[in-house]
C-alpha cells in the first residue's frame, strides 16, 4: 500500500491535500467539518487588521453550457478579529492534533505589526505560518497583498522581519499577476523562507451582466477587479510552479501547489512538476469537504499501479522534461491517424482543420454517413483534430 503521509518543513500530515486559505478555512465549525472528513491539513483563511467585506462577492465563468471553468472573488482577508481566530485555531489544534495547521498572515508594512501578528499566532500552538504576499484585490491598494508579491525586494525585507522571531516553519504564498515568479521566490529564498506555495489569484473580470451593463459580481451598480481561481488557471500555476522547481536559486525549497486542483491526477501533475504538497480551495467549495475521499483513493490506487511507496519517489520526475523551445527535437514527426471504428462521422476534424489549419483531412460523402481521411502528406501534427473529436480514441498522433 502507498503511504500518503508528507512531511512538508517538519510539518506532518496523513496525506497532502490541504485545504488552501480562503472561505472553507475561515472559522472553526469550517476546519473541524474538513478535519472529520478525513483532509491532511488547512491553511487558515488570513488574518490580520480585521477588514469589511462586501456583498455579493463571487461570479463565475461558465463555458459552452457548462458550469464553472472559473471562479472570480472580491472577498478579503478574514472580517472577524484576530483574538477569535487565534482562539479557534488553539481550540481545533486540542481536537486535532494529528493534522497540519498552518496560518495565513498579512500585516501592514512595518516591522513591528509582523512581530506581534507572528508571535500571537505561534502562541496558538500552530505547526506554520503562511506569508500573504498575493491577494490581488482590496488589500493592493492599502501596499499588502500582491503589492509585496510583485517587489522582490519588498517581499525579502518582510521575511527578514519574520524570521528574526518565527520559531515554527514559514511558507511564503507568491501572486501570479507578475511575468515570472522567479525573482520574487529567489528574494524570499535568500531571506529565509523554508517554502513556497503558488499561486493565489489572478486579477481578472468574468464577465458582465447584459442588462445592466455592470461587471459581475455587482455591488450596488459597481464591480472591481478580483482573483480568478478554479480548473481554469491550473496551466498557469503549473507553469509557475515548474519555473521555480527549475531555478537553482528556488529548486531547494518545499513548493506547496495551488491552482485549479480538483482531481487526484491534477495533484499528480503537480508532484510530478516539484511540489511536495497540494492546497484546494475551489473545488472543495464545489463538490464540498467529501472530496477528500476521492483524492486520497484515486491517488494511492495510483501509486500502487505505479509502484510508488511515498510522493517523494515521484516528485519532479516531469521537471527536466521542460525544456527551451530551441532545445525541441525539430526532426521529430508525428501525423494523425483516425480509427474508423471508433469514428462518429461528426465532421469536427475536418471542419477545424479545413477551415483554420492545413486541409489535411479529406471528406468522402457517403451514405448513411461521410468518412474521413488523413492526407500524411500534409499533416503538420498540430494536434488540433484530437483535441476536437469528441470520440475518446478515435484519433491519435502516430510517430513518423
Amino acid at each position: 500500500m502507498a503511504d500518503l503521509i508528507i512531511n512538508f518543513l517538519g510539518i506532518k500530515s496523513p496525506n497532502p491535500f490541504w485545504l488552501a486559505s480562503g472561505p472553507p478555512t475561515d472559522k472553526k465549525i469550517n476546519v473541524l467539518r474538513a478535519f472529520e472528513a478525513g483532509w491532511g491539513g488547512v491553511v487558515w483563511k488570513t488574518i490580520g487588521t480585521p477588514v469589511q467585506n462586501v456583498s455579493s462577492r463571487y461570479s463565475s465563468l461558465n463555458y459552452s453550457g457548462r458550469k464553472i471553468a472559473g471562479i472570480n472573488n472580491i472577498e478579503l482577508i478574514s472580517d472577524r478579529p484576530v483574538e477569535i481566530n487565534l482562539a479557534e485555531i488553539k481550540e481545533v489544534l486540542k481536537l486535532f492534533p494529528d493534522r497540519a495547521m498552518v496560518v495565513s498572515l498579512m500585516a501592514d508594512n512595518h516591522r513591528e505589526s509582523w512581530h506581534d501578528l507572528v508571535k500571537r499566532t505561534q502562541d496558538t500552538g500552530a505547526h506554520g505560518l503562511e506569508l500573504n504576499f498575493g491577494c490581488p484585490h482590496g488589500m493592493v491598494e492599502r501596499g499588502m497583498g500582491a503589492a509585496v508579491g510583485q517587489d522582490p525586494e519588498i517581499a525579502r525585507m518582510i521575511v527578514e522581519w519574520v524570521m528574526e522571531v518565527a520559531e515554527i516553519p514559514v511558507i511564503t504564498k507568491l501572486t501570479p499577476n507578475v511575468h515570472s515568479v522567479v525573482p520574487v521566490g529567489r528574494a524570499v529564498a535568500e531571506a529565509g523562507s523554508g517554502g513556497i506555495s503558488l499561486i493565489n489569484t489572478i486579477q481578472s473580470v468574468t464577465g458582465i451582466d447584459l442588462e445592466t451593463l455592470v461587471p459581475n459580481p455587482i455591488v450596488s451598480g459597481c464591480s472591481t477587479f478580483g482573483g480568478y481561481c478554479g480548473p481554469a488557471v491550473k496551466p498557469v500555476a503549473l507553469k509557475f510552479l515548474t519555473t521555480l522547481a527549475q531555478d537553482p536559486v528556488t529548486s531547494h525549497l518545499l513548493l506547496s501547489g495551488i491552482g485549479g486542483i480538483a482531481t487526484w491526477r491534477d495533484a499528480v501533475e503537480f508532484f510530478l512538476l516539484g511540489a511536495s504538497g497540494v492546497q484546494i480551495c475551489t473545488a472543495a467549495m464545489l463538490g464540498g469537504f467529501r472530496i477528500i475521499e476521492d483524492l486520497c483513493e484515486g491517488l494511492d490506487d495510483w501509486m500502487d499501479e505505479k509502484g510508488y511507496q511515498q510522493i517523494s519517489d515521484f516528485r519532479g520526475l516531469s521537471v527536466p522534461k521542460i525544456t527551451r523551445w530551441e532545445e525541441l527535437n525539430l526532426n521529430y514527426k508525428v501525423v494523425a491517424s483516425i480509427n474508423q471504428d471508433l469514428c462518429i462521422h461528426c465532421g469536427l476534424c475536418y471542419i477545424t482543420c479545413e477551415d483554420t489549419s492545413h486541409q489535411a483531412i479529406v471528406l468522402e460523402k457517403g451514405l448513411p454517413y461521410n468518412t474521413y481521411n488523413i492526407k500524411e502528406e500534409d499533416c503538420v501534427g498540430c494536434n488540433l483534430c484530437k483535441i476536437v473529436c469528441p470520440a475518446s480514441g478515435c484519433i491519435s498522433m502516430i510517430e513518423r
